[in-house]
């Protein structure tokens, strides 16, 4: 199959979930000897042709000069250049802007949509945003040729809002092969002595409830939040919480991943969404997960897990006597669905399947 791959800012990731999808889908599908192309913004700063035996497309994206609307100029130029390719398929990831164009959209191709989640919920939009975004939802849902859902929330979402089926694939994570403890000492932590936080900054991610639970609780050990501060409501959160520690955004997965294995416990807030990447990367892991209580985190995690949804909840949590054993089952449950469920070996080859049934299918 000949594909391509729009909706990202591009590959090797450095930004975040989608990139990290795009890159492993993408290589997945290379190996099965599959051709695929993956669009990457011009500002990335991988500036080569390939990697890892896949095609890459730099589109010109003025994001970095006019702000958001440069995604949608981004996207535009994307389609344009697919519409001149003979793509198989086009896989899109997200539809905020890319389904504004759908008029453009390659009419060779099939359109396949990742449908994410439901991106107008989020906090940072106003609520002419908010009714753009629902608008652009509608348009992916009604004119994607086949829709994927990355959790049964937004499977059944899809059904009951757009009378439409679609076909539930979540999110994979690889099970590091070792941790070292070595990282730690350049961050002056110790092993099971520290909170940890790895989200964008954004205020549905509930990084603030966090904070707040952890201030409250009075702990002596240090609440470590990763992740880009550079937007508004990065520096905010880095202005007003002087106590809390700032690291940034971390891209060196054995070093990300070590920290995430020796947390004493690992917040996950987030709160708008399917299946989050970084969640099923913490369960990898092996983390003590306390995790923001909704129905796409239940469905993961199940009981395998403590829940919040207040800052008096994560107080609360901090303070509670852990019980070993208790810990240990809950991680253990958690590494097993990663191998089951959660495999990216699976999650590939369910996605080339979904591919070549839309192919024999056709429109």
């Amino acid at each position: 199959m000949n594909i391509g791959i729009l909706g990202t800012r591009g590959i090797p990731n450095a930004y975040g979930g989608f990139e990290q999808f795009a890159q492993y889908l993408a290589k997945g599908l290379v190996e099965k000897g599959h051709i695929v192309f993956v669009y990457n913004s011009s500002s990335h700063p991988h500036q080569e042709s390939t990697w890892s035996g896949i095609q890459i497309i730099h589109c010109n994206d003025p994001e970095n000069r006019i702000g958001t609307a440069g995604q949608f100029i981004y996207d535009y130029n994307c389609l344009q250049d697919a519409r001149k390719r003979d793509f198989d398929i086009l896989l899109q990831l997200g539809y905020t802007s890319s389904s504004v164009w759908y008029r453009f959209w390659p009419k060779k191709a099939i359109n396949i949509v990742n449908m994410d989640g439901l991106e107008w919920k989020r906090a940072k939009y106003n609520n002419l945003t908010q009714r753009f975004l629902k608008w652009a939802e509608g348009l992916a849902a009604r004119n994607g040729d086949v829709l994927v859902a990355d959790s049964i929330g937004i499977k059944d979402y899809i059904q009951t809002k757009y009378q439409k089926e679609a076909v539930y694939i979540p999110y994979g994570a690889d099970i590091p092969e070792s941790f070292s403890d070595s990282y730690l000492a350049d961050f002056s932590l110790q092993a099971n002595q520290y909170f940890l936080v790895i989200a964008r900054m954004e205020p549905e991610n509930n990084i603030e409830m966090v904070i707040q639970g952890y201030l409250e609780s009075g702990h002596h050990y240090p609440l470590i939040i990763i992740g880009n501060i550079q937007n508004k409501y990065g520096q905010f959160l880095f202005k007003k919480y002087a106590s809390v520690r700032f690291p940034g955004g971390i891209y060196d997965y054995a070093l990300i991943n070590s920290l995430r294995h020796f947390s004493a416990l690992y917040f996950h807030g987030h709160s708008v969404g399917g299946t989050n990447p970084s969640l099923l990367e913490a369960m990898a892991c092996g983390c003590n997960i306390a995790a923001h209580d909704n129905e796409f985190n239940r469905a993961i995690l199940n009981d395998q897990a403590f829940y919040f949804s207040t800052s008096e909840d994560v107080k609360n949590i901090i303070n509670e006597p852990q019980i070993e054993t208790i810990a240990v089952t809950r991680k253990n449950m958690n590494i097993d669905k990663i191998k089951r469920i959660y495999n990216w070996e699976k999650i590939i080859n369910d996605y080339e399947q979904v591919l070549k049934k839309a192919i024999e299918k056709g429109k």
